[in-house]
């Protein structure tokens, strides 16, 4: 949508082929409903959390920054902030405002929306595009605009389209994998804590190599393992790793600012100091009471176990739960939960200051279809945006 609001500005003629009922489905979803467009981070700060090919952004993303979003949106009647100094959202609270002013300036600029028409292949003579095939016959064009995101979601429209029409352009693909998604656990106890939330937690990923693998935020426990922004951003490496290896060890610091020699200090004052009360209501006082039960289980502590009565062992085994606590991923929630995909059409074959195919002449890529994503909080929303914005008003130079 924002390429074909690009490319009507510079005044191109712009079909919009939608394969679904209407466009926008996934924008309407994300957040929750609320729709966190972007972040407060620099542009430097804002490509080193998309990793290694985060610099491909820095023409898109100084063709069309987070400021000129929040000042588009303004002007289309969507003003935003960022209450918690981070992440901004309409101040409606509604992703369906943006989407309505997406279809307005779509409209306002004569883009002709066709919906329930799907893309089936690319038209290519010569080197140059010529158009494209749809299941309602051929149509011709100039400048192709693949913007069809990922696999991720496909309740909502998620599908693997791009990366086929991309593949008919001689490009590669890398293999690609949910991102933004729960993961499934081999331990069974998180499942007895389903619903359970700790706002501040670390997660880390214990392999050689991975310790500087951290993310830090809020943990959700589920049925089937964990989940929550601290999970999701860290979700994306380890559905990576699970495609070679059949488990992936993590490890979660339930009180990341209390350190193990912290925490083995305060269990052993419980022993001296409060040795006839249970383990498991002093660690209520830190915990919510199915995950103190859940750890005092996994620990070998048995529910009336005093302090007092705790070996020396047991209180180490303890003290290394609360700052280590292991889990091992054997999954994930997949692509149906998936909020991103990870991996897509190679970037060494696209044109970073313009989006433009180096195989194709006049085929542009923007957003998720590429081989870049980023954490939880308006990162791959604000790329979505700025390629769009990039890989339409090229797509409308080379059309003239």
């Amino acid at each position: 949508m924002m390429a074909g609001i690009s490319a009507a500005e510079a005044r191109a003629t712009v079909l919009l082929c939608e394969r679904q009922e209407k466009p926008g489905r996934k924008l309407s979803a994300t957040g929750g409903g609320h729709c966190n467009i972007t972040n407060t981070l620099d542009a430097e700060s804002f490509m080193s959390r998309f990793g290694k090919h985060g610099r491909f952004m820095t023409d898109a993303l100084r063709r069309f920054s987070r400021d000129d979003l929040l000042q588009h949106m303004r002007e289309w009647g969507v003003p935003c902030e960022a209450d918690d100094g981070f992440h901004y959202f309409p101040i409606s609270q509604k992703a369906t405002d943006v989407l309505d002013a997406l279809e307005r300036r779509l409209h306002a600029g004569n883009a002709v929306i066709r919906n329930r028409l799907e893309v089936t292949s690319l038209e290519i003579a010569d080197g140059h595009i010529r158009g494209v095939r749809t299941s309602k016959g051929s149509m011709p064009a100039n400048a192709v605009v693949v913007a069809a995101g990922g696999a991720a979601w496909p309740a909502l429209g998620g599908c693997r389209l791009g990366y086929e029409l991309a593949k008919q352009a001689g490009h590669a693909v890398t293999d690609v994998c949910p991102a933004l998604v729960g993961l499934a656990t081999r331990e069974t106890w998180p499942g007895y804590c389903s619903g359970v939330t700790m706002p501040d937690v670390t997660v880390r990923i214990d392999l050689p190599k991975l310790h500087r693998s951290v993310t830090r935020g809020t943990l959700l426990f589920t049925h089937g393992g964990v989940s929550g922004p601290a999970i999701l951003d860290l979700s994306g490496q380890v559905t990576d790793l699970l495609r070679a290896n059949a488990s992936v060890p993590i490890t979660l610091n339930l009180k990341p600012g209390t350190s193990h020699d912290s925490w083995r200090a305060t269990i052993d004052s419980w022993r001296t100091k409060r040795g006839k009360k249970t383990i498991r209501n002093l660690l209520d006082e830190f915990l919510p009471q199915s995950l103190a039960t859940a750890i005092c289980d996994a620990c070998g502590i048995g529910q009336d176990a005093q302090a007092g009565h705790l070996t020396a062992h047991v209180r180490e085994t303890l003290a290394e739960w609360m700052t280590d606590m292991p889990l091992t991923v054997t999954g994930s929630e997949g692509f149906e939960q998936a909020m991103v995909t990870r991996g897509g059409v190679a970037l060494r074959d696209v044109n970073p200051s313009s989006l433009e195919s180096r195989l194709v002449r006049g085929l542009y890529f923007a957003g998720e279809v590429l081989d870049l994503d980023g954490p939880c909080g308006g990162y791959n929303l604000q790329w979505a945006f700025s390629s769009g914005s990039l890989a339409g008003s090229s797509a409308a130079l080379h059309q003239r």
